[in-house]
């Protein structure tokens, strides 16, 4: 996390205008979602939605993501999310998703690990080549050739889904940091990504 304090403040939920209501309806009546945490819509939601119309498109690009459409399986989608987290230095979005991901087949083990890299001696191969793939992206913003092909195991348009899974979190990871979104009520800040200003 980059500041200990919002640059914009999330929106009241009862303070919402009529554009704003409309952009967070779509949560009215979620169950169990990614968007909601014991009830209450999350804070980067409720930052986001200072600009309603781009938070509906970006719930629309968001949700192909998060869903089955996407051709990677749910654990390698967040292996890869949680990856992008961290080299982003994002503390909310590297919270979010570690309990997404563990909810999704990651261990906490393999957590700790994906702070460590493509190198920490516990990954497959397969493993080992989405997160070099990542680290490529969040580094040269290009995955290189011999990242490429050692992305051999994945269809093409799987491929394509872990390049704009991680384009589409460097993006959420930019828009955390540079607006000060704070950890939501009763989460804890992982202490490797606390660089709080």
């Amino acid at each position: 996390m980059r500041l200990s304090a919002p640059r914009i403040a999330p929106v009241e939920l009862d303070q919402l205008d009529e554009e704003q209501s409309e952009a967070l309806s779509v949560f009215t009546g979620i169950a169990r979602d990614v968007t909601k945490s014991e009830g209450t819509v999350l804070n980067i939601f409720r930052t986001m939605v200072h600009a309603p119309k781009a938070l509906t498109a970006f719930l629309a690009w968001g949700g192909y993501i998060l869903s089955r459409r996407n051709s990677l399986t749910e654990r390698d989608r967040e292996l890869v999310i949680l990856r992008v987290g961290f080299n982003c230095r994002s503390g909310y979005e590297f919270t979010q998703h570690t309990r997404i991901g563990l909810d999704a087949g990651l261990t906490e083990a393999e957590i700790e690990a994906i702070k460590a890299g493509p190198d920490a001696p516990s990954w497959s191969a397969e493993d080992r080549a989405m997160l070099r793939a990542t680290d490529d992206l969040t580094r040269d913003f290009h995955v290189s050739n011999a990242s490429w092909e050692a992305l051999s195991f994945l269809r093409d348009k799987q491929k394509m889904d872990l390049v704009m899974t991680v384009g589409q979190y460097t993006q959420v990871s930019m828009m955390l940091n540079s607006f000060g979104v704070q950890l939501d009520p009763g989460q804890a800040l992982d202490p490797a990504l606390d660089a709080r200003a």
